[in-house]
């Protein structure tokens, strides 16, 4: 696996963000599609609001599935960098720092992420600008 770097940290499950997301879009649209055409033709409204209704729950849930991962990976990189910081520092990191500047600190080693921590709390730097701060980066290649 190639090195991460600033350039090329960005994950992408294929199956998941092309795949998924075009057949949950594609059911969505069919289902309007199907729900105005029994409409306009005075056929079974009843069947077309249920298949619109299963197909925005659907939508729902790719949304919420997604968001409950990505939240609970936060929560770990935040416990984790946090314990780091205590590892290098005697002490835990700033509390002005937000979850996603820390889950951005994540990729900085171990030398210069007690500064950059501090610098970033300091000058409110968001996750970009402390990711292309990073001279040692550090690769996460467990997040999706």
């Amino acid at each position: 696996m190639e090195n991460q770097n600033f350039k090329n940290h960005t994950r992408v499950d294929p199956l998941f963000h092309y795949v998924l997301t075009l057949f949950v879009l594609g059911t969505l649209v069919t289902s309007l599609v199907y729900f105005f055409r029994e409409w306009s033709d005075g056929g079974s409204v009843l069947l077309a609001c249920v298949l619109f209704l299963a197909a925005g729950s659907i939508l729902i849930l790719y949304v919420l599935v997604r968001m409950y991962a990505l939240k609970a990976q936060d929560r770990a990189i935040r416990a984790e960098e946090n314990l780091r910081h205590f590892v290098l520092t005697g002490k835990l990191m700033d509390s002005r720092l937000s979850t996603g500047q820390i889950v951005a600190l994540r990729f900085a080693g171990n030398k210069e992420m007690p500064a950059l921590s501090q610098r970033a709390a300091e000058e409110g730097m968001n996750s970009k600008e402390i990711k292309q701060s990073i001279n040692d980066w550090r690769g996460d290649y467990y997040r999706i």
